[in-house]
């Protein structure tokens, strides 16, 4: 007989009885005399035999073998043949091979040797397994011998899921080890279930998920029935009402929560719990849209038990660990919640101390208000899964790159939701947002490397990145303007006469004030060339038209300017100002757009400031407290339009529409004077400031002659303010570096699920800087996409109100 065959058939017999000596063979009519490789070719399904092993004849055991010729008639009766199975000498199998082997008969069911395998080497195991592989489980167990109860248990059951699973036995101790457990107890049997089923890759193993309990009959069907439950339950229904196969053998259920918009990341996190917690715990994915649950939108997990009464547990946690900590740790679930409430009070508690000296006023602010949740709906959530064909499937998608723990992001993205308000129903235009703490994979590939970050992305083009003011004024211009190709070619001279007036495109008049025309003849393409450059980079803060037809020159002498010229319509159209172009260089060109751009007597606002500072220019301010006189703002209009703006800036500041003001006064002067009043300061040098007279009117000659007198050194100044930069109080942090440590790489506890790639470390730029669009390079298809889920609950709750512990004040930063 083969050793192979030996070692199945061991595996399925149970031992009947023991002879004290070896016996002695005579004939017997009914005694089938077989070799090994006989005797397994003759078992039949259905059928059962008593064999006995033996090497050669032995007188004493005469009354040994008369017994079993005796038993053999009645034994037929019940339909088992009774077999003598003659080793050969060479044969050293486990039936053949061991003395003590030699001193038992086994009763052989075929059935049993049909479905259930024994195996003595890893190679014997996978083999099988490989066969397995994409058709049917197995259940692995092993027994320190046959014949005890446990061995017996995983036969019963191999009668009731025969048909089902694949069994296979073993008694080796050392393949129990070969499996995986690196200190097995060898004295007591295990089972494990092998999800062959799910695997088709030859060169991986099954996934392996051990019984805990004991190996008898009731546990291994309690253990099998578990594993025949879905993964993961899909849940659109109140989970009070949730019933499943995990509560009714009294396991709790854990509800991933989830939104439709998040769905794929969020059915992979919970296959991920779902596969750590398997036979300890259901896991199911509960959708908040098709649900209406009324508890807290940062909750992302639920815990219901299996003990009636007790209600459903809704936590906040940051990642899978806390998911499988909360089930094997009972009291998890009242520590987290008792944690979660000590840490509101005392966060409120020191929030309501330390309100005066706060160092960051955004995370103040956004402290202070934490509490209040968002309205989402019209923002689209993008994941790995959906970024790159949401792209590609929208004609124009506008994209919050934030991080849900930062102040600034939250701050902003207050703003994002009024601008989607602003815009709701305009067709073409999509917003959505990006969490780079939940996905820094995404981040990384588009080259956000600060909070937040705005682009708008045309379909299957380029970006547009937005580094202007966070204001919903601000943003909302800029998306309705970016809708406008920049600069638009006007086909007729009526068509470019009316965009001047302000009547094409009519639906964006009111996002605008200044319409820039440039004109171009045939000759100079260059310039052309450039100017279509400047606009793709102006794209979203300006209005830019283009006119190069034939008579593109009868054009331009209507307003005394030859090609390559500049046309500025400012108040609708009422005046048109004709600008030489004489720059051929695109950079050149912004600069110079945006000059021109610049009002001549501008009111300043908080908004528009860093555009004049940047200027470094003295200015000259109106501050009033309300709008100013028209005779104060004709002179000062006059001062502006006469005096080369080389030299100052001169404008004018409404206390009451920027109460910032006040303090800027209280800052100049030791005592608020009376409004209106006339002040002249040099921020770039000095820092001086002088009071124009109050005795004096605002005039231009008045005014005119204060200047002379102040460029002579006539003057005292009322003020000299510090020359301290201006700096953040705390040197900046890398944000990706941070998002780094917090979400290392996972661990690889099997080959199916590798952790999630970092963000790569590039350091932050300032915030700030130029308040224009930068045009990035057309975009291709991007990389492979990330399929695990790691171990953050990343995706499953918005979480933009919540209290994350990442997020702490800039001064503990």
């Amino acid at each position: 007989m083969s050793s192979q065959k030996d070692r199945w058939v061991s595996s399925f017999s149970f031992l009947l009885f023991c002879a004290s000596s070896i016996p002695t063979w005579g004939s017997a009519r009914l005694l089938q005399e077989l070799s090994p490789q006989e005797y397994f070719s003759s078992l039949q399904a259905g059928r059962a035999s008593l064999a006995y092993f033996s090497h050669n004849v032995s007188p004493g055991a005469q009354p040994f073998l008369e017994q079993i010729e005796n038993s053999a008639e009645a034994l037929q009766d019940y339909g088992i043949s009774v077999v003598k199975v003659i080793c050969p000498k060479e044969d050293v199998s486990r039936y053949c091979g061991k003395e003590n082997a030699l001193r038992k008969a086994y009763l052989f069911s075929a059935l049993l040797f049909n479905e259930v395998k024994y195996v003595e080497t890893l190679a014997d195991l996978q083999n099988i397994e490989n066969t397995l592989k994409g058709r049917l489980n197995m259940v692995f167990a092993y027994v320190p011998a046959t014949g005890t109860a446990e061995h017996r248990a995983v036969m019963e059951a191999a009668f009731v899921y025969g048909t089902v699973h694949q069994f296979v036995l073993t008694t080796e101790a050392a393949l129990l080890k070969a499996t995986g457990d690196d200190e097995p107890d060898v004295s007591s049997a295990r089972l494990l279930f092998c999800h062959c089923q799910r695997a088709t890759d030859l060169a991986q193993p099954c996934r392996r998920t051990a019984m805990g309990q004991a190996l008898t009959m009731l546990n291994i069907h309690r253990h099998l029935k578990l594993m025949g439950a879905p993964l993961v339950t899909e849940v659109a229904e109140d989970p009070e009402k949730v019933s499943t196969v995990h509560l009714q053998l009294g396991l709790p259920l854990v509800f991933i929560l989830s939104q439709k918009e998040t769905y794929e990341a969020d059915r992979r996190t919970a296959e991920f719990v779902a596969w750590q917690l398997l036979g300890k715990a259901g896991v199911a994915l509960l959708s908040r849209d098709l649900v209406d649950l009324n508890i807290l939108l940062r909750s992302n997990v639920a815990l219901k038990t299996p003990d009636e009464g007790v209600p459903i547990k809704y936590l906040v946690l940051e990642d899978t660990d806390e998911v499988i900590t909360l089930v094997e740790d009972k009291s998890k679930v009242k520590q987290i919640q008792e944690d979660e409430e000590e840490e509101e009070e005392d966060e409120d508690e020191k929030e309501n101390k330390n309100q005066d000296i706060q160092d960051d006023q955004v995370v103040e602010a956004v402290s202070r208000d934490k509490k209040r949740e968002l309205p989402l709906e019209q923002i689209i959530v993008l994941t790995e899964e959906t970024f790159h064909s949401a792209l590609m499937e929208t004609a124009r998608m506008v994209v919050l790159f934030y991080a849900s723990w930062e102040a600034v992001s939250l701050a902003v993205l207050r703003s994002y939701t009024e601008v989607a308000d602003h815009l709701k129903g305009t067709q073409g235009v999509l917003l959505s947002r990006v969490n780079c703490w939940d996905w820094p994979g995404i981040c990384t590939e588009e080259n956000v490397t600060q909070f937040p970050t705005i682009k708008i992305y045309e379909k299957g083009e380029r970006s547009v990145m937005y580094n202007g003011m966070w204001g919903t004024e601000e943003l909302t211009s800029f998306i309705m303007l970016s809708r406008v190709p920049c600069p638009l070619k006007l086909a007729t001279i009526e068509e470019a006469e009316g965009y001047l007036r302000g009547e094409f495109p009519s639906e964006l008049s009111s996002y605008h004030h200044t319409s820039l025309l440039g004109v171009f003849s045939t000759a100079t393409s260059e310039a052309r060339e450039a100017f279509e450059e400047a606009g793709s980079i102006l794209s979203g803060h300006v209005t830019m038209g283009m006119y190069f037809e034939d008579d593109a020159l009868t054009l331009s002498r209507k307003y005394a300017v030859s090609p390559p010229a500049l046309l500025l319509a400012r108040s609708g159209g009422q005046s048109v100002e004709g600008i030489t172009l004489s720059k051929q260089n695109a950079q050149d060109m912004v600069q110079m757009i945006r000059y021109e751009l610049l009002d001549i007597f501008p009111e300043i606002t908080v908004q528009n400031l860093p555009r004049y500072l940047q200027l470094r220019k003295p200015f000259l301010i109106l501050f009033s407290d309300d709008d100013i006189g028209q005779i104060e703002s004709k002179e000062m209009l006059k001062l502006a339009k006469g005096r080369p703006q080389q030299e100052f800036v001169a404008c004018w500041l409404n206390l009451k529409k920027t109460p910032v003001g006040r303090g800027v006064l209280k800052a100049y002067f030791a005592t608020t004077p009376s409004l209106p009043v006339l002040v002249w300061v040099n921020f770039h040098a000095g820092g001086q400031v002088f009071k124009f007279p109050s005795e004096q009117s605002i005039t231009e000659l008045d005014i005119l002659s204060w200047l002379e007198k102040l460029k002579a050194g006539l003057e005292v100044p009322s003020s000299t303010l510090s020359d301290e930069d201006w700096k953040p109080p705390l040197p900046a942090y890398n944000f990706l570096q941070m998002m780094e440590t917090a979400v290392p790489e996972l661990p690889l506890h099997t080959p199916q699920h590798h952790g999630d790639t970092p963000a790569a470390q590039h350091p932050p730029e300032s915030p700030g800087g130029d308040t224009t669009a930068q045009e990035e390079p057309s975009r291709e298809t991007k990389a492979e996409k990330m399929t695990s889920p790691g171990r953050d609950l990343r995706g499953t709750a918005p979480r933009l109100a919540a209290r994350e512990k990442q997020g702490k004040r800039h001064s503990e930063l």
